[in-house]
């Protein structure tokens, strides 16, 4: 992963998103590039950038129509957008700015400056405590106003956490780079299981530490958790080394075996409870992750 974060560069002209691509990456940034504003939202649901730099004139949809569709969707109404155009009219600007763009600049623009105007917006952010700077997912107050908004509407909804057990086993053995490498495979997985088998309206978060959280406008998202856990299963083997792998998990100083990883659940939902505030709902739904951790989260004797 990148030393300051992702950007998402959406521009359909190739010198200046080369240009943007060379410079950021020398700003110690990974940069994506997309041409096209559909393939844009496709690359946003993938994988959540820190920001996007998104140009206003585009062969498929304008950016007006990228910032809307982006700020209306639950899972990518957060990311900071900067607004990059010919445009200078007082009416553009206003424009973009009203759609929830975070800043606005106009061709040719000042590097420099552009650079000032990134690092400021992935800042603000990330101080505001609004992503988990290792996994790039919403957390703490994010995720509060989403259940805020939830509880405030006459939706039907769902709240599941999903914890990692025996992480802190693999971290004290593999170091916390290679944890912090699971934490953001683990955040990749669940997006792009969202993607492919939840909703837009889904909601993916970190809560912190070996919790994510998933709020769903489902009452019922056993099935996508179901397909989440498989395979968080089937892959996280692949962060152990061929000895680890063998014998199922990691050899102890006392001669235990912390097992493989795996994913629990707690699920709470508007079917089943009716929640007067927030902390009503996270400390159920902790209850019931705790009464669901795997038999074999501990560690076993050799």
């Amino acid at each position: 992963m990148s030393k300051n974060g992702r950007i998402l560069v959406v521009e359909d002209d190739f010198d200046i998103a080369d240009m943007l691509r060379i410079f950021f990456v020398g700003q110690e940034f990974e940069v994506e590039v997309a041409s096209r504003g559909s393939e844009a939202l496709t690359m946003c649901r993938r994988q959540l950038p820190d920001l996007i730099v998104l140009d206003i004139m585009l062969p498929d949809m304008d950016g007006y129509a990228v910032c809307r569709d982006l700020r209306t969707t639950t899972r990518t109404r957060h990311i900071p957008i900067i607004f990059l155009t010919q445009r200078d009219e007082r009416s553009d600007r206003i424009a973009g700015l009203e759609l929830g763009a975070d800043d606005y600049i106009t061709k040719p623009f000042d590097i420099e400056e552009l650079i000032l105007r990134v690092r400021r917006a992935i800042q603000t952010y990330k101080h505001n405590n609004m992503t988990d700077p290792r996994t790039g997912l919403p957390s703490g107050r994010l995720i509060e106003e989403e259940l805020l908004n939830l509880m405030r509407s006459d939706e039907k909804w769902s709240l599941t956490l999903l914890g990692i057990n025996n992480m802190k086993d693999f971290s004290d053995a593999y170091g916390f780079v290679a944890g912090d490498e699971v934490l953001r495979f683990s955040a990749m997985l669940m997006n792009d299981e969202v993607d492919q088998h939840g909703s837009l309206d889904d909601f993916v978060g970190h809560t912190g530490g070996d919790t994510f959280v998933l709020i769903s406008r489902s009452q019922d998202p056993s099935e996508l958790v179901s397909k989440i856990q498989e395979r968080f299963a089937s892959s996280i083997s692949a962060h152990y080394n061929f000895m680890d792998t063998e014998r199922g998990g990691i050899e102890k100083v006392d001669g235990s075996i912390a097992p493989i990883m795996t994913l629990s659940k707690g699920t709470v939902s508007t079917e089943t409870h009716s929640f007067s505030d927030i902390r009503e709902v996270t400390e159920l739904a902790a209850e019931e992750l705790r009464k669901n951790t795997s038999i074999g989260s501990g560690a076993t004797p050799v």
